[in-house]
């Protein structure tokens, strides 16, 4: 199946999405058929902040109906963050919508979690990833850690790179997370995986934009 890919929020994320179905599709044998349209990040993070989903799907729905005319039969997006407007772009967009959320509750399910500590935006953070995972007890990243996450993961995904400071403030409120009886985080932003891939943060992880490439491949496989 053609797949549609919303990219460019941020960069890192994107090409985190379409290594990830490249190397699935190479190891299967199944060729990929991919077209991917560029949103802003920075377009977004202001749509997000200011709480207005209508006009963030309205963007997106856009750019899925020029992946319907370059032939997708469905579409995704490649950021947790941007999932924020999802159900509005659902309503809208002219191909169906492959959405993360209930995907990566779906999975929590299977692995019989019941506490689940999450780092991401703040808006991932303070709805509990948009209210989607009700299979497990989400313990959200509060206070001071809060404000140090968020602002690292804007910066980290605005550019597409980490540092070591940032890596830090990442894995310190993971441990607290984990210290507050989180059996395993959750990264609840794409970019996340810059910080996180390679490195042992000393606690459990699970990756929801893995879960959600995964949950594209099998779609785009069949």
């Amino acid at each position: 199946m053609h797949i549609g890919l919303i990219g460019g929020i941020g960069p890192a994320a994107t090409d985190f999405y379409y290594r990830g179905l490249i190397d699935r599709h190479v190891t299967s044998g199944i060729p990929l058929d991919v077209t991917i349209c560029h949103a802003d990040v920075r377009e977004m993070s202001r749509n997000l902040t200011g709480k207005n989903p209508e006009r963030q799907a309205e963007i997106f729905a856009k750019l899925v109906q020029r992946m319907k005319d370059a032939g997708a039969a469905a579409a995704a997006i490649t950021s947790m963050g941007g999932h924020f407007c999802v159900n509005q772009l659902m309503a809208i967009s002219p191909l169906p919508i492959l959405n993360a959320i209930p995907e990566v509750d779906a999975a929590l399910a299977r692995r019989k979690l019941k506490t689940v500590g999450i780092i991401g935006t703040r808006t991932v953070m303070e709805t509990k990833l948009y209210g989607g995972i009700p299979s497990v007890e989400v313990v959200p990243t509060e206070g001071e850690d809060l404000d140090r996450v968020h602002s690292n993961y804007v910066e980290m995904a605005t550019v597409g790179h980490v540092n070591e400071a940032q890596r830090q403030v990442f894995f310190e409120a993971g441990r607290r997370l984990t210290a507050r009886g989180a059996e395993v985080v959750m990264l609840g932003g794409t970019d996340l995986f810059l910080a996180f891939a390679g490195h042992d943060p000393g606690f459990a992880v699970i990756d929801c934009a893995d879960i959600h490439v995964d949950a594209i491949y099998t779609k785009s496989a069949a």
